[in-house]
This record gives C-alpha cells, sequence and structure tokens, in this order.
C-alpha cells in the first residue's frame, strides 16, 4: 500500500490538502470520494522524498520534543490497552497535528502492517526518532513490554524538553536585553548625535572630546553599516563551517563549557541528559556498551562525547565504568563516584536516576543565580554606555548656554 499526498475541494468550495494511503490512486480517489472530497490534484509519496516535501519548512527548526512526547504517550497508553500496533498507529494517524508527522506515521503503519518491525520501520525516520528511540523500541518488542519502553520514551522525551526549555529560558533574558541595548545605542549614534553634530556646527562651536568620539562612531556607522553587516554574515557563516567540522566543534564545546556560569549551566545540562539517557537504556535491557553508544550521540557536546568514547574503549578493554569517568576530569567527581557504587550495588540505573535529579535540581538553582547575577551587570553596562552617550550630547549644549 502506498501513500498518496493530494490537494481536493469539499462541497462548499472550500480548499483542502493531505495525505492519504491506499493501493492505487483510482482507489485513495474512490476514499476521498467518499469522504465528500473532489480531488483537483493527487501523486504517489516515494519512501524518501515524502519526509523531505513535507517537512520543506520545517528544516532549520528542531525536532519537536513536546509533540513526540505526547505522540509516544498516546502510543504507550493505546498499546498497554492491548491495541494491535497497526491499529494504535491508524489512531494517531488521526490525531497527527502536522502533514509532516502524518505522512511519517502512515509510512510507519504501511511497513509495520508489511511485516516489518516497529524500530526497522522506525530506522527510516531518522528526523523524528533517533538511535535512542529506535533501540528502545526494539528493546521492548524483543522483552515483549512495548509498552514499558513507550511509557519510559515518553517520560524521557518530557524531560528532555523541561530540561531544554529551562536552559532556552535562562539564556532568554541576557540576550533580549543586549538586542534592546544594542537598539538603543544604535538609535542614539543614528539618530540623535547627528542632530547635535548639525546644531554645533551651524553655530560654529567646537566638540568636546566625548562628543567628536561618539561623531565620529556615528559617521562611521552611517557610512559602513553595510560593512559591519558583512562582517556578521561571513562570521557566522564561518563560524558554522568551523563547528562543522571535529576539531572546530571540540574547541567550541571546549571554550563554551568554560565560560563562567554559563559554562556551568551547560555542563550540568549535558551531565543531567548523559544520566538520564544512560539510565533509561539501561532499565529498558540494552547492554552497556551499546547504550553508551547511543548516549555519545545524544548528549550534544563533543567534549563529553569524546570522553564517553573513551570510557566505552577502556569498558571494552576490561575496566569499570566509573574509573575512567573519574579520571576523565570532565564528568564532576561525586558523578564518578555515584556510578561505582551503583556498579558495586547492582543498582546503576537507579544511581543514574539520581544524578540526573540531583543536576535537575542544580541546573534549576544555576539558572536562578545566572539570572540574578546577569540582571544587575547588563543594567549597569547599558546604563554606563547609555549615560556616556547622553553626557557627550548635553556637554556641548551647556556649554553653549555657559557661553551665553
Amino acid at each position: 500500500m502506498a501513500v498518496f499526498q493530494y490537494e481536493a475541494l469539499t462541497e462548499t468550495g472550500e480548499a483542502h490538502s493531505g495525505v492519504v494511503d491506499a493501493n492505487t490512486a483510482k482507489e485513495a480517489r474512490d476514499k476521498l470520494r467518499q469522504q465528500k472530497y473532489y480531488v483537483t490534484s493527487i501523486h504517489a509519496i516515494d519512501e524518501k522524498g515524502a519526509v523531505a516535501r513535507n517537512l520543506l519548512p520545517q528544516l532549520f527548526r528542531r525536532q519537536r520534543l513536546e509533540e513526540l512526547a505526547i505522540l509516544t504517550r498516546q502510543f504507550a497508553t493505546l498499546v498497554d490497552a492491548g491495541i494491535p500496533v497497526v491499529e494504535a498507529l491508524s489512531a494517531l494517524v488521526d490525531q497527527a497535528e502536522t502533514p509532516a508527522l502524518e505522512t511519517v506515521l502512515r509510512q510507519v503503519r504501511e511497513k509495520v502492517r508489511g511485516g516489518s518491525s516497529l524500530a526497522d520501520a522506525l530506522t527510516e525516520h531518522e528526523e523524528y526518532f533517533n538511535d535512542l528511540y529506535v533501540n528502545m523500541v526494539r528493546a521492548g518488542e524483543a522483552s515483549g513490554n512495548l509498552d514499558i519502553a513507550l511509557t519510559r520514551l515518553a517520560s524521557y522525551a518530557q524531560r528532555q524538553y523541561k530540561l531544554r526549555g529551562r536552559v532556552t529560558a535562562a539564556l532568554a533574558y541576557p540576550i533580549i536585553m543586549c538586542i534592546v541595548a544594542v537598539g538603543v545605542v544604535v538609535f542614539l549614534l543614528l539618530v540623535v548625535i547627528p542632530k547635535v553634530e548639525e546644531m554645533l556646527t551651524d553655530i560654529g562651536k567646537p566638540l568636546p572630546l566625548p562628543t567628536w568620539i561618539l561623531v565620529t562612531v556615528s559617521g562611521f556607522i552611517a557610512d559602513f553599516w553595510w560593512l559591519g553587516l558583512a562582517l556578521i554574515v561571513g562570521g557566522y557563516v564561518a563560524f558554522r563551517f568551523a563547528v562543522a567540522t571535529d576539531r572546530g566543534r571540540l574547541a567550541y564545546d571546549d571554550a563554551l563549557l568554560k565560560i563562567p556560569i554559563v559554562g556551568q549551566l551547560f555542563r550540568k545540562q549535558a551531565v543531567s541528559r548523559f544520566a538520564v539517557t544512560f539510565s533509561t537504556l539501561l532499565a529498558s535491557g540494552i547492554p552497556v556498551l551499546q547504550a553508551l553508544s547511543i548516549v555519545k550521540r545524544v548528549v550534544n557536546n563533543k567534549v563529553l562525547e569524546n570522553t564517553i568514547e573513551e570510557v566505552h574503549g577502556r569498558i571494552m578493554a576490561g575496566t569499570d565504568i566509573s574509573t575512567p569517568i573519574k579520571k576523565s576530569g570532565v564528568f564532576p567527581p561525586v558523578v564518578g563516584y555515584m556510578i561505582g557504587i551503583g556498579e558495586e550495588s547492582g543498582k546503576l540505573e537507579q544511581m543514574l536516576e539520581k544524578v540526573a535529579e540531583a543536576y535537575d535540581e542544580e541546573l534549576e538553582v544555576t539558572t536562578q543565580k545566572m539570572t540574578s547575577l546577569l540582571e544587575p551587570i547588563m543594567i549597569l553596562v547599558l546604563a554606563a554606555v547609555v549615560g556616556f552617550i547622553v553626557l557627550s550630547a548635553i556637554l556641548p549644549i551647556m556649554d553653549i548656554a555657559g557661553g551665553l
């Protein structure tokens, strides 16, 4: 059975588009006609071209963890209720909020209906289902506990969504403040200062040094704004090319972790992601070495990725997990000790979960601390810059008033 994308008109003449599965285009038209849709165009969606066409507006958007968490939670509930996987997927297709997700779920359903395992069907859609998701589903299918695996995946996705939201919220305030500060300064330099200069030129009054500096800067920005824009765009493109390489990404992530306060925020986020992902995989019955290989691609930090790769190699050589983590210098010492205790007691998953919970709490505290520190600093800096500009504009006016 194939998947067809169509455009049609309703009985009232309104435009409608979507996807439908059928064996042939004629069968697809008949299905749509029964639903009182009058087809204007229809074409089959090939396996790989479907996602590319439907996800075109989302190419530069990250995977929506919240959407995935809700989808997985619904899937787990349906499977736990004893509903066959194909029928559960059909229910999810009806509830899909975006055409892209609907197309993906239809294709997964057709693969499963054709005899493929759910994990193999999900593998073809990496833009939604990463290695972690696929391997946990595979483990759930093998053990007969697919509903449990899906429930864990839903909890994991929801937790990661909240974690990302916390970090984003913490960084939003300083970013907005910087944008506002730049906007205010540019407005003063390009609108206020030129008028002051024009007034002083008409009077024939020499410019005080601070005013002369601002006038010079204002003139440079007005004449060479395109150069600044080119430098920003060129710098961004060069940065993207640099971080696309392993060496550049390693240097960037290393520098990111060393930034005061902000670096601690990213480090704790990465450690929390490592712990909760590792714990979730182990609890699903995935072997340690395979779990580490998956975790390595999830931490989203090249420094930690290289460290996990080294831990993986040490374990293959016969050592335990905690020793190379303790010696890495990247993970906080407490993480290595808690993992060691978990290995000795046979409760590694539970200890990793405790590590994740502890670092989630620390992340919240660090977020509040960073916000409380950055807020007064940025206000003072902005006040100093604006104050200097205003003073430079007032000085010549005061000189004129004094002369009168």
